[in-house]
C-alpha cells in the first residue's frame, strides 16, 4: 500500500486547526502534487514518424525511389509533396485537438477549501496533501480520499466515480471520495490518499496502454502489402516478357519501373487525410472534436453504440412529471429546472377545487426543503439547482403550480425546527410557525417509511392505494416521494416529536426525463444497423423505464436488464445477449465492452464520468462529453462531443460512412486504371503493339489521374443510403463485398476502350501511340465521373473541375512543345480527339452501369 494513504494521520474527534502551511508544504514534496500525472506530451519526431509508418506512406515513399531510380524528378517531387502535406495534416489535426481538450480541461474546478494555520483559506486542488482538514460545503468538489469527522446532512454525487445518478448521503466515519460532488450540507473532513493513490486516480490508472490499431488502419495495411506484392510480381512479368520478345534490358527496366509507379496509387495517402481531415472538420462544426483523424473512419464501423444514461439519454436534471394526491393526480409539464410550466389533468387545466389538493401537497414539499433556484446568468442560460437537485426539482414544481415563492413562503411561513434526512429514517420534516400562531408540520421521505399508521392518521385502504401507486411509479423509473403534513396547536421538539397522525398529502413521481432527441436518434441507430446498448450505475427500475422510454429494449419480457451482481455469473457470450446494464462498476463496463470486442463488433462507447474513462480506453471509439465531462473521461477518447448530444455520435457515424465509402470509390478508381495501364503494356504486343506507351505517358497518366482528380475524390458528400446500410463486419478487406469485381471489371473496360481507339487510329494511319495515350487518360477520368453516387451534385465541384483541368494538361501533352519533346508525343489531330473523347465516355457509361448493378446486388 502506498506511504500516500497508510502515512496519513487518523480523522480528528472533532474540529482540528488543521496542518501548518509548512507541514503542508513538506507533505507537498513528499506525497507529490495531487493530481493524476497526465500523459506525457508526444514530441513532434514522434506524431511525424507515427505518420510516415503507415503502410500506405512507406509504399509511397518506395515509388518516389524508383521515380528518382528512373531520372523522372518531377514526379519524384509530387509524390514526395504528397507525403509532406499528408503528414502536416495529420500531425497538424492531432496538435489541435489536443489543445482543445486541454481548453476543455481548464473548465474544471480547480481550488479547495481546507484548514491551514488554523484558518480556512481556499488553495489549488493540486497543493492538497493528505493529512489536509477539508471544509466541504454544497456544490464543493472533493479535492482528496477523505474520511469524515463533522457531517450535517450531507448529501454526495458520486455519479462521477459510480455512474449512480442518485447522491448519498454520508455520515461521520465514512469516507468521501476524491472527484464527488457535494450536492446537500455540509461537513469536515481529514484527506487520506491524494493523486494516483485517490479513488480517481486508481481508476485513471486503468487507461495505461498502447491503442490498438483501426479498423481503418488495419485494413489499409493489408492493402498496403497486397499492392506490394501484386506490383513486384507484374513488373517481374513484364520485364521477363519484354526479354523473351527481345526488347533492350535498359528499356524494360526503365518501363517496369514506371508500371510499378502506376500500380501504387500515390494519392492514397492524400485522399484518406483529406477525406479524414473534411470529416472532421464537419464534425468540429456540428460539436464533435477528432482527437485522432483516424478515429472519424472508425465511426462509420461502429455496429454497437454503449452509452451511458444521465445526461446522455436523459437530460441529467431531475423534474417532477406526476403528482398524486388522494382526490386525484395531475401532470406537470416544462423542462429543467426552469419554474415555467403548467398543471394539468387529464391533458387539461384543473379547476381551482382539483388543483387545490395538488397546490397544498407542493408548498409542503417546497417548506420542506433545503434547496433553492438559481436563474440563468444570461437570456440564452439554464435555471440550475443550489442543493439537492431533488429539492430543487419540488420548487420548480410548486411554481409551476402557481404556489407561492420560495421566499414568500419562508417570510409567511417560517421554519423553527427541524429533523433532517438521514439513510435510517429515509425521511425530512420541518415546523413551521403560521400566521395565526399554529405549528404547521412538513414531511416528506421515502414511500416506505412515511405511509406507516404510526406517522399517518390514514385507513388501511387509503395506505394501501398510496403504497400500489408508488410501486406502480417506482416500476416506470420514477423516484417517488411521499408528502404529508398537520397543522397543530402546540410546538413539539424535538421535530421527530410530531411525525405522528399526519395527514397523507400526496405522491410525488420525479424522474430525470430522456432527452426529447433521444428516441430518434437510437431509431436513426438502429436503422443504420448499429445495437443500442445502456450501462448505467443506476437502480434497474430506472434503467429499464428509460431503455424503454428510448427503445432501446422493448417493454416485454425479453427487455433484460442485467446488474452488477448478474454480471458475475454470466459468461461473455451472455453479456451480448442483454442491452441494458445496471449497478455496474468501471471493472464492469471494461467487461461488457471487451465481450462485444470479442464478438467481432466495432463498438463506441460514450461516457462523462472517471468510472468510464477505463471503458473509453477499450472501446473502438471513446466518445467523451466535453461540457460535463472529467478530465479523465476526455484524455481517453477520441471523439469530444463539445454539445454532449448523442445525435452528434449519428452524424459522426455517417460522417466515418462517407469517408469509408469515398475511399473505396478512389480506390476501384485508382487501381481500375493502374491496373489498366498494366494490361495495355501487357496485351498490347499480342496486338502487334510492341511498347504501346512509353515511360514518361505512363508517368504522366498517373500524374493526370492521383493526382488533383483523386484527390477529390475524397470530398464526395455522403450516398444518400448510406444510413441504411448495415455497417460492416471489423475484419472485410478494403476491397471485400463485390470490390475486386467491379475494379476488375471497369479495367477490363477502360482497356478495351483505349486499345479500340488506338487500333482505330493506327488503321486510318493517325499517331497511334499518342491516341492510346490520350484515350487511357481520357477513360480514366471518364470512370471518376462515373463512379459518383450524386451525378449531378453541387457539393463537391472540386471533382468535375479536377477532370477538366485533367483533361487539359493531357491535351497539352499533345501540342505543348516542351511536353511533347519530354513524352515523345505527336499531335492527333480532331478525329484523334474524337476516338479519345468517345473512350472516354464509353468509360463514363461502363462505370454507371457497373455501379447501379452493384448497388442493386447489395439492397438484394
Amino acid at each position: 500500500m502506498s506511504s500516500r494513504a497508510t502515512d496519513a494521520p487518523a480523522p480528528p474527534a472533532g474540529r482540528a486547526a488543521g496542518l501548518t502551511q509548512a507541514d503542508a508544504e513538506r507533505r507537498l514534496a513528499r506525497y507529490g502534487r495531487n493530481e493524476v500525472p497526465p500523459p506525457p506530451p508526444t514530441p513532434l519526431h514522434r506524431r511525424i514518424l507515427a505518420q510516415l509508418r503507415d503502410p500506405l506512406i512507406l509504399v509511397l515513399l518506395g515509388a518516389a525511389l524508383l521515380t528518382i531510380a528512373i531520372g523522372d524528378h518531377p514526379d519524384a517531387v509530387v509524390i514526395a509533396l504528397v507525403v509532406v502535406v499528408n503528414t502536416t495534416v495529420g500531425v497538424a489535426q492531432e496538435v489541435r485537438a489536443d489543445r482543445a481538450v486541454a481548453a476543455l480541461s481548464a473548465l474544471s474546478a480547480p481550488h479547495a477549501r481546507v484548514l491551514r494555520d488554523g484558518a480556512p483559506r481556499e488553495v489549488p486542488t493540486a497543493l492538497v496533501v493528505p493529512g489536509d482538514t477539508l471544509l466541504l460545503g454544497e456544490g464543493d468538489i472533493v479535492a482528496a480520499d477523505a474520511a469524515l469527522s463533522e457531517a450535517s446532512a450531507l448529501l454526495v454525487d458520486e455519479a462521477m466515480l459510480t455512474g449512480e445518478s442518485e447522491p448519498v448521503a454520508r455520515a461521520v466515519g465514512e469516507p468521501v471520495r476524491a472527484g464527488t460532488v457535494v450536492v446537500r450540507g455540509r461537513g469536515v473532513a481529514t484527506a487520506t490518499a491524494t493523486g494516483p493513490d485517490s479513488s480517481f486516480g486508481r481508476i485513471a490508472a486503468l487507461l495505461d496502454g498502447d491503442r490498438e490499431p483501426t479498423p481503418l488502419q488495419r485494413r489499409l495495411a493489408a492493402l498496403g502489402r497486397v499492392l506490394a506484392a501484386a506490383t513486384l510480381a507484374l513488373c517481374v512479368l513484364f520485364f521477363a516478357l519484354g526479354l523473351l520478345r527481345g526488347l533492350a534490358a535498359g528499356t524494360l527496366a526503365v518501363t517496369a519501373i514506371s508500371l510499378a509507379v502506376a500500380a501504387v496509387p500515390e494519392s492514397l495517402p492524400a485522399v484518406v487525410t483529406l477525406a479524414l481531415a473534411l470529416g472532421a472538420r464537419r464534425m468540429a462544426a456540428r460539436g464533435a472534436l477528432v482527437r485522432r483523424l483516424p478515429a472519424v473512419e472508425t465511426l462509420g464501423s461502429v455496429g454497437v453504440l454503449a452509452t451511458d444514461k444521465t445526461g446522455t439519454l436523459t437530460e441529467g436534471r431531475m423534474v417532477v412529471q406526476h403528482v398524486w394526491t388522494p382526490e386525484g393526480g395531475a401532470d406537470l409539464s416544462g423542462t429543467g429546472y426552469e419554474p415555467h410550466g403548467r398543471l394539468l389533468r387529464d391533458g387539461r387545466q384543473p379547476t381551482p377545487q382539483e388543483a387545490r389538493p395538488v397546490r397544498e401537497l407542493l408548498m409542503a414539499a417546497a417548506l420542506c426543503n433545503d434547496a433553492s433556484l438559481r436563474p440563468p446568468a444570461d437570456r440564452t442560460g439554464d435555471w440550475t439547482p443550489v442543493g439537492d437537485p431533488m429539492e430543487a426539482a419540488l420548487l420548480a414544481a410548486a411554481a409551476k403550480a402557481r404556489c407561492p415563492s420560495r421566499p414568500e413562503l419562508d417570510r409567511l411561513c417560517p421554519r423553527f425546527a427541524e429533523a433532517p434526512f438521514d439513510p435510517l429514517r429515509k425521511r425530512m420534516t420541518t415546523l413551521h410557525h403560521l400566521p395565526d400562531g399554529n405549528v404547521l408540520v412538513c414531511l416528506k421521505g421515502a414511500p416506505e417509511t412515511v405511509l406507516d399508521p404510526l406517522v399517518l392518521d390514514a385507513g388501511p385502504d387509503l395506505l394501501d392505494h398510496a403504497r400500489s401507486r408508488a410501486r406502480t411509479l417506482a416500476l416506470q423509473g420514477f423516484r417517488v416521494l411521499a408528502v404529508a403534513g398537520a397543522e397543530r396547536l402546540w410546538q413539539p421538539l424535538p421535530a421527530t416529536e410530531a411525525e405522528r397522525g399526519l395527514r397523507l398529502l400526496g405522491l410525488v413521481a420525479i424522474s430525470d426525463p430522456p432527452k426529447p432527441s433521444a428516441t430518434a436518434t437510437l431509431a436513426a441507430c438502429r436503422a443504420a444497423g448499429i445495437t443500442p446498448v445502456m450501462i448505467t450505475g443506476d437502480h434497474p427500475a430506472t434503467a429499464r423505464a428509460i431503455a424503454v422510454r428510448t427503445g432501446v429494449i422493448d417493454d416485454g419480457p425479453d427487455g433484460k436488464v442485467l446488474t452488477g451482481p448478474d454480471l458475475a455469473t454470466t459468461p461473455a457470450v451472455g453479456l451480448t445477449a442483454a442491452r441494458v446494464f445496471a449497478r455496474t462498476d468501471p471493472q464492469q463496463k471494461l467487461d461488457i465492452v471487451r465481450a462485444w470486442r470479442a464478438r467481432g463488433a466495432v463498438t463506441a462507447m460514450t461516457g462523462d464520468g472517471v468510472n468510464d474513462g477505463p471503458a473509453l480506453r477499450q472501446a473502438d471509439i471513446g466518445v467523451a462529453m466535453g461540457a460535463r465531462g472529467t478530465e479523465v473521461a476526455r484524455q481517453a477518447a477520441d471523439l469530444v462531443l463539445t454539445d454532449d448530444e448523442l445525435s452528434t455520435v449519428v452524424t459522426a457515424v455517417e460522417e466515418g460512412r462517407r469517408v469509408y465509402g469515398n475511399i473505396r470509390r478512389f480506390l476501384v478508381y485508382a487501381l481500375a486504371g493502374g491496373t489498366a495501364e498494366i494490361l495495355v503494356m501487357l496485351t498490347g504486343p499480342l496486338l502487334a503493339l510492341p511498347l504501346p506507351l512509353r515511360a514518361g505517358q505512363i508517368l504522366w497518366i498517373n500524374l493526370l489521374t492521383h493526382g488533383l482528380t483523386g484527390v477529390a475524390m475524397g470530398a464526395e458528400p455522403a450516398a444518400p443510403a448510406a444510413m441504411r446500410r448495415p455497417p460492416r463486419p471489423p475484419d472485410q478487406h478494403i476491397l471485400a463485398a463485390g470490390v475486386w469485381q467491379r475494379l476488375l471489371a471497369l479495367a477490363a473496360a477502360v482497356t478495351a476502350v483505349s486499345f479500340l481507339a488506338g487500333t482505330a487510329a493506327r488503321a486510318v494511319g493517325l499517331p497511334w501511340q499518342s491516341v492510346l495515350f490520350l484515350a487511357l487518360l481520357a477513360a480514366q477520368l471518364g470512370v471518376a465521373l462515373g463512379l459518383r453516387d450524386r451525378l449531378l451534385t453541387r457539393a463537391n465541384l472540386f471533382l468535375p473541375a479536377s477532370v477538366a483541368g485533367s483533361a487539359l494538361l493531357g491535351a497539352a501533352a499533345l501540342y505543348a512543345p516542351a511536353l511533347r519533346s519530354l513524352l515523345d508525343t505527336e499531335p492527333v489531330g480532331r478525329s484523334g480527339a474524337w476516338l479519345a473523347s468517345a473512350a472516354g465516355l464509353a468509360a463514363f457509361v461502363c462505370a454507371r452501369l457497373l455501379r447501379g448493378a452493384f448497388h442493386r446486388k447489395a439492397r438484394s
